[in-house]
């Protein structure tokens, strides 16, 4: 094994990968995100631009003695949201395995930093689909708000007891995700009991996404 599993952690409840390709040899999932926040960030710093611009214009004439010295700070949050967008719409993860070389690639990569984890075949005890416990917010000031609440995740068990995270999603997401991964891999896929009772996790009931 080449790298830490624990760098592929998510804070997040889910990721969602898709397939990009897929092949009786090859299989390359990917994860684009977070979406969502990026562009918010994004679209309030087009908006702060109506203030902001004039601001500017009015601090390079008169600077910060003249009446828009007071307002400095809306430039400001403008280059902090575009850079908080920028800095998330970079964020990217990638699941390869190859079938003719025998290995699986997790890679991690964001503005500053790129992780990968490589990992044989042979390394690999199986893979499991089962609930994580996934924090709702942040506990501030010593309270109680951080309340956990369960996400199914799928992650693989290594033979040296350390597992990695694969996914986290929808449970019928991931079964078919769990197929696909366990039929190149060529190792099992365990479903928590508590997943199989409630019958979504049933390879066999559960439709192709």
């Amino acid at each position: 094994m080449i790298g830490d599993p624990a760098q592929f952690e998510a804070i997040g409840n889910r990721l969602g990968f898709r397939v990009v390709e897929e092949s009786a040899d090859k299989l390359r999932l990917y994860w684009q995100g977070p979406r969502f926040p990026a562009y918010l960030c994004f679209g309030i710093a087009l908006l702060l631009l109506v203030v902001s611009v004039p601001i500017v214009q009015a601090l390079l004439l008169r600077g910060f003695v003249g009446p828009a010295g007071s307002l400095w700070y809306f430039p400001l949050m403008n280059l902090v949201l575009f850079g908080i967008a920028f800095f998330l719409l970079t964020q990217r993860r990638m699941i390869e395995i190859d079938g003719a070389t025998g290995r699986l690639t997790l890679r991690r990569l964001s503005l500053y930093r790129s992780t990968v984890l490589e990992v044989n075949f042979a390394e690999i005890k199986c893979l499991t689909l089962s609930n994580d416990q996934v924090y709702s917010g942040f506990a501030i000031g010593g309270s109680t708000a951080a309340q956990t609440f369960p996400i199914p995740a799928l992650r693989l068990f290594f033979a040296d007891g350390e597992n990695v995270l694969l996914d986290r999603s929808s449970l019928r997401r991931l079964t078919e995700l769990g197929r696909l991964v366990s039929k190149r891999v060529m190792k099992s896929l365990e479903v928590d009991p508590e997943l199989q009772n409630s019958g979504s996790a049933n390879p066999e009931q559960t439709p192709r996404v």
